[in-house]
């Protein structure tokens, strides 16, 4: 894709680093000089880009140093696997792009953690001019605060050149919690070694110094060093020599081998890339080997993909997904266990750090079904082999396996212990609807099989407590809890139309029909109940209310046909009716909202106008919000101001639009369904 192609979209943040919860890192501004670069949580994790043109430096990423003016900055562009930044001075013009090989067809690559930082520099003006480039990471990335001591050097791998970085105390999966930062395992920053001209880990304003007086050569001097992770830097140069006309490329790797990385039931697992025998030379090695390749097919994978958004939602809504893409995969974390088998832990990103979260994996989910059932079973294993566990012993689903990284049984509302304070229906009603979405990718229910005696109880607790639900939590507790939700009984109705589906595959027409029953018996007394004139209630016992009905989707994804088109018709017109400038309230209790939400609210009816009408101010929200955080999804809708939540893999949600499409959904199922088996 072009510069002159490049979405119009101002991204609240630019993923750079997108691999998972720990190595993440973002530019949370409008230009890449204008601040330094972050982790998601705000904390700094700082990457530098200079280049020295003609004897002078200019930077390209970064505020240091502060006597080096920045190259001036042309375009940004956010692309599903690809941030694209363009400049142009001084003669020349240079782009630099973050690529993240987040291939969803070849788990093993979209379990790397690596990102490439690839350059290219032309000149504009006819003559040639002498560049240097100097790229560097700061050691804070190995730490959880900068203040605490990293250790570092080159290291050497065969035909690359490589700088390696850590914290001294390795304290391997000790922490658990939210806003922190990794402080074990190894940063690389690698490339050809035929392509580096300089390479050190020593302190970062001396190599600044250093190069801006010597160029690559001077970066070169300290290959060791240890100290305050804050103070220092793994750095590479390169010399391109007289650079004209002819683009000139270099390709740096950044990698992070955490050793370990999820704690599951007391076993410590590995990353889905070393469940081989890998160590942090064969990964870089083969990063580098496969980067043409990969390059190209992220290429094309962004463009297929965007031009399919285009076509289903229009460009607005093209730009939205292209944003959520990396962010929903990098919440989370793909290992291995002991066979080998791909499992995905999600985090709980800017909450409570919980992780494997049902009512967070269920809006998530909608990008892992595009893509295939291998993708799909990797955050289903794990939480489903708890729920079948001795450890779980409630007749509903978990909320959640632990706090990230250790999957060590549910904390939320009391863990085991207690029921109070859980979300029964909601829960329940989560793991129902996306067993059933996934056997209609597969065609049959064998997994759901596996799993039997769970689903069933808690089809048995539907049954007795979801069309009506008492006083419990539920995913939208924000304005407080309260009984009788109308949204969550549509979703508990669904839910049990899902498990008459399963039923059926499963060669049980019987349990099949009474439950088909059931779920239609609930959906006409919904109707009735909870109407309100011209759109349906907030609670079955509050005239005046309203809500998002999202949970409706089901209806139509499944095949279910439970409620009759004028509910989604009606519920629509009223949202046309009362949404804000940047968005449509969750409910009428406050004026903030959840953006995963209102992208399923907006598929209700199908039509294309309803759908573009809704989405346009969420585009709206992330070109003029002031908050320069990774995508929110819950912000005010009538001042563009988040109100929390940062960088979580929910926004995985706005592919749902895409599952309403056959031919796209089995197109990308089948692409990696075609590539396991090879």
């Amino acid at each position: 894709m072009s510069i002159q192609e490049c979405p119009s979209l101002r991204p609240p943040a630019v993923p750079l680093i997108a691999c998972d919860p720990y190595f993440s890192v973002w530019s949370q501004a409008d230009r890449l000089t204008d601040v330094e670069t972050t982790h998601w949580t705000g904390k700094p994790h700082r990457l530098g880009l200079l280049a020295r043109i003609d004897g002078a430096v200019v930077r390209l990423m970064g505020t240091a140093p502060a006597g080096a003016p920045a190259l001036p900055q042309e375009s940004v562009c956010v692309r599903p696997t690809t941030s694209v930044y363009a400049f142009q001075g001084r003669g020349v013009s240079v782009r630099v792009a973050f690529i993240t090989p987040a291939l969803p067809d070849e788990p093993d690559v979209l379990a790397w953690p690596v990102t490439y930082i690839v350059t290219r520099v032309q000149a504009t003006d006819s003559r040639a001019h002498g560049v240097q480039l100097y790229f560097d990471a700061a050691g804070e990335l190995t730490v959880n605060e900068p203040a605490e001591t990293a250790v570092g050097g080159v290291t050497p791998v065969a035909g690359l050149t490589v700088v390696k970085a850590g914290a001294v105390k390795q304290a391997v999966l000790q922490k658990r919690g939210d806003d922190i930062r990794i402080d074990w395992g190894y940063l690389y920053v690698a490339a050809p070694a035929a392509e580096a001209a300089g390479c050190a880990f020593a302190d970062r304003a001396a190599l600044h110094f250093a190069f801006a007086e010597q160029g690559a050569a001077g970066v070169g001097g300290c290959p060791a060093a240890s100290g305050p992770a804050g103070t220092l830097a793994a750095a590479l140069a390169f010399d391109l020599g007289e650079v004209g006309e002819a683009a000139v490329e270099r390709c740096i790797v950044a990698a992070y081998d955490d050793l370990y990385s999820i704690r599951y039931l007391e076993k410590n697992l590995r990353p889905y890339w070393r469940r081989n025998g890998w160590e942090a030379a064969d990964l870089l090695t083969h990063a580098v080997r496969r980067f043409p390749e990969l390059r190209r097919r992220c290429e094309a994978f962004d463009e297929e993909l965007c031009v399919d958004l285009t076509r289903v939602g229009g460009e607005a809504f093209a730009q939205i997904a292209a944003l959520a893409y990396r962010q929903c995969f990098a919440a989370g974390k793909f290992v291995a266990d002991a066979a080998g088998r791909l499992l995905q832990f999600s985090k709980e990103n800017h909450s409570n750090g919980c992780m494997a979260t049902s009512d967070v994996f269920y809006p998530m989910a909608p990008q892992f079904l595009l893509f295939g059932p291998t993708l799909v079973k990797s955050f289903l294993v794990p939480f489903m082999d708890y729920a079948a566990s001795p450890q779980w012993r409630f007749p509903f689903a978990p909320h959640d396996l632990g706090q990230y990284p250790h999957a060590s049984g549910q904390i939320y509302g009391g863990g085991e212990r207690s029921e109070k304070d859980q979300m029964p229906v909601e829960e329940s009603g989560n793991l129902l609807l996306l067993i059933a979405a996934l056997a209609r990718m597969e065609g049959h229910a064998d997994f759901a099989g596996r799993y039997w005696p769970q689903l069933e109880a808690w089809a048995e607790y539907l049954k007795a407590k979801g069309f009506d639900p008492e006083h419990q939590l539920c995913t939208d507790d924000f304005a407080g809890h309260l009984a009788h939700n109308v949204n969550l009984s549509a979703k508990a109705i669904c839910a049990l139309g899902a498990f008459a589906v399963l039923c059926e595959m499963r060669g049980q027409p019987d349990k099949a029909q009474e439950y088909r029953r059931l779920a239609e018996d609930f959906a006409r007394r919904w109707v009735k109940e909870a109407a309100d004139g011209d759109h349906f209630r907030l609670a079955f016992d509050r005239p005046g209310t309203w809500s998002q009905k999202y949970n409706l989707v089901w209806d139509r994804l499944l095949g279910l046909n439970l409620f009759p088109a004028s509910v989604a018709r009606t519920e629509t017109d009223y949202y046309r009716k009362v949404q804000n400038p940047y968005g449509l309230p969750l409910d009428g209790r406050q004026a903030y909202t959840k953006l995963d939400w209102i992208i399923w609210s907006a598929t209700l009816t199908g039509d294309r106008a309803d759908f573009e009408a809704l989405v346009a101010p969420v585009h709206r929200f992330l070109n003029k919000t002031p908050d320069r955080s990774p995508m929110t999804d819950w912000y005010f809708t009538d001042g563009a101001r988040k109100q929390g939540f940062t960088a979580r893999p929910v926004v995985g949600a706005v592919f749902l639009p895409l599952l309403y499409d056959m031919d796209i959904w089995q197109k990308y199922a089948g692409r990696a369904a075609v590539r396991a088996a090879d």
